[in-house]
């Protein structure tokens, strides 16, 4: 949590992005069990969740995709899944590749 509150405070540190990116990318696999939509946050990350049909072979379906300091913002709150793809901040392929409802992860005070 300390390299995400780093991130929103200004640090750009890679090592300390890449830590927040894959924080949060774990704590979406945790809240959002599942292998619907793929999450990817490159180049640090990527990770599956939603419950719901299984994808085993080939391109996921429903793909997310997002650069890291985008990713801790949503993740955050500090930027609403609606406004990130209104923005062109995120690119979200397939019926279920949406995580309004499931952002925030963390909220800090």
């Amino acid at each position: 949590m300390s390299a995400v509150s780093g991130v929103l405070d200004g640090d750009r540190d890679r090592q300390t992005v890449a830590m927040a990116t894959r924080f949060l990318l774990e704590e979406l696999a945790v809240i959002a069990p599942g292998n619907t939509v793929e999450v990817r946050v490159p180049p640090f990350g990527a990770t599956q969740c939603v419950q719901g049909p299984r994808h085993t072979r080939g391109t996921p379906p429903n793909v997310i995709e997002t650069d890291p300091e985008t990713w801790v913002l949503l993740a955050s709150g500090r930027l609403a899944w609606e406004d990130a793809l209104a923005q062109a901040k995120v690119t979200a392929s397939g019926s279920r590749a949406n995580l309004d409802g499931i952002l925030p992860l963390v909220r800090r005070a």
